[in-house]
């Protein structure tokens, strides 16, 4: 389903600015997204080496040429990516948001700030209803997405096996 333009997103707001990736961007992702809560909490591969930075890449530049959904890069001046944002939209048509700061650059805020920026573009666009998936023991997470004005969700708990691993995904829902 294409809802998204395959033009170039820039978004700014809450002191970052929101890009897609490009190539060059390749060498940072590593840094920051091998690490045990990006493997513990995400659906990204781990190790997450120099191989699964090219292919995330790729899907990013996949999804954008669909239209099916966006990675953005956080940067707070267009720069050097500190993480990402995501927003898709999943099996059932809902559009689902995420995100994953490095961590040499927690503590900033980065994941609400950015959260917040990308809530009012998908609302923009007429995205709704917005959901986030978190796991269950991300208390930080969680925290994030109060911040941003995100509650659980009246749907049941989802159980997933990735990397080898059950995790439990509950569903937070943006309170317009």
């Amino acid at each position: 389903m294409t809802v998204f333009s395959p033009e170039e997103v820039r978004l700014e707001g809450e002191g970052l600015v929101l890009r897609d990736w490009v190539e060059d961007d390749i060498a940072f992702m590593p840094g920051l997204f091998d690490n045990p809560a990006v493997a513990k909490f995400t659906p990204l591969p781990s190790p997450f080496d120099e191989v699964a930075a090219k292919a995330h890449y790729e899907k990013a530049v996949t999804r954008r040429a669909e239209g099916s959904g966006r990675r953005l890069a956080i940067t707070t001046d267009g720069g050097e990516p500190l993480g990402e944002v995501v927003l898709f939209l999943n099996e059932e048509g809902h559009a689902e948001l995420g995100y994953a700061v490095g961590p040499a650059h927690r503590g900033q805020d980065l994941a609400a700030r950015s959260l917040r920026v990308l809530t009012a573009y998908a609302l923009e666009l007429g995205l709704g209803p917005l959901r986030l998936k978190i796991d269950a023991q991300n208390a930080a997470s969680e925290a994030v997405a109060r911040r941003v004005g995100y509650a659980p969700a009246d749907v049941p708990p989802e159980t997933k096996v990735e990397k080898g691993l059950e995790r439990t995904l509950l569903t937070w829902e943006h309170a317009r």
